[in-house]
Parts: structure tokens; C-alpha cells; sequence
């Protein structure tokens, strides 16, 4: 089965990043979030003072995208991204691509 790679960049409103730090729901969204899509890699950290995550995870398919957000970081009131990305190795099969090879 063929997936897509795909980087997703969150960056959380504060307001309600804070609300939910405070009433501990956050923790049981990010441990949800993170079960449900086993990312390849994960950074957490502040962007221009706002909670912000990186995510590098496979989607099975374009269709993935709306179970993928809605769940929890758009309950966050979350800014999010979705850029599909590759690895060196898949660049280069790319780019072989381009000539044929």
C-alpha cells in the first residue's frame, strides 16, 4: 500500500492551549493525536509565542487528511498545515525520474 508522507506544522491558539493545559485535556488530545497517527518524527516547541508541534507522518490517502485534523487540533483552535515531503532516498528516486533513469 502506497502512502503519502506528509509534514503537518500546528501552532496552537494560546488562549486555548492555556485552557487546556489547565483543565488536562491537552495531554489526552496530544496522546490521542499521537497514537492515531504514529509520526516518524515529532517536535514540540514555541513559535512567535505560540505552542507549535512538527509532525512527519504517512497518510494511507488524501481522504486521511480530515480524520488526521479535526479530532483534536482543530478543537484546539489550531492553525494547521499539511505540506506532502519525502526523504533523501525518495528525492532521489525522484529526481532519477526526471531522466528516465
Amino acid at each position: 500500500m502506497t502512502t503519502m508522507r506528509t509534514l503537518i506544522e500546528i501552532e496552537m491558539d494560546t488562549a486555548t492551549a492555556n485552557q487546556a493545559i489547565a483543565d488536562g485535556t491537552i495531554e489526552a488530545s496530544m496522546d490521542k493525536m499521537m497514537e492515531m497517527l504514529k509520526p516518524e518524527a515529532a517536535y514540540f516547541f514555541a513559535r512567535m509565542g505560540r505552542r507549535a508541534a512538527l509532525l512527519v507522518v504517512d497518510l494511507p490517502d488524501e481522504a486521511a487528511i480530515v480524520p488526521t485534523l479535526e479530532p483534536a487540533w482543530l478543537n484546539l483552535n489550531a492553525d494547521v498545515t499539511m505540506t506532502p515531503c519525502m526523504n533523501a532516498d525518495e528525492l532521489r528516486t525522484g529526481l532519477s525520474r526526471l531522466n528516465g533513469s
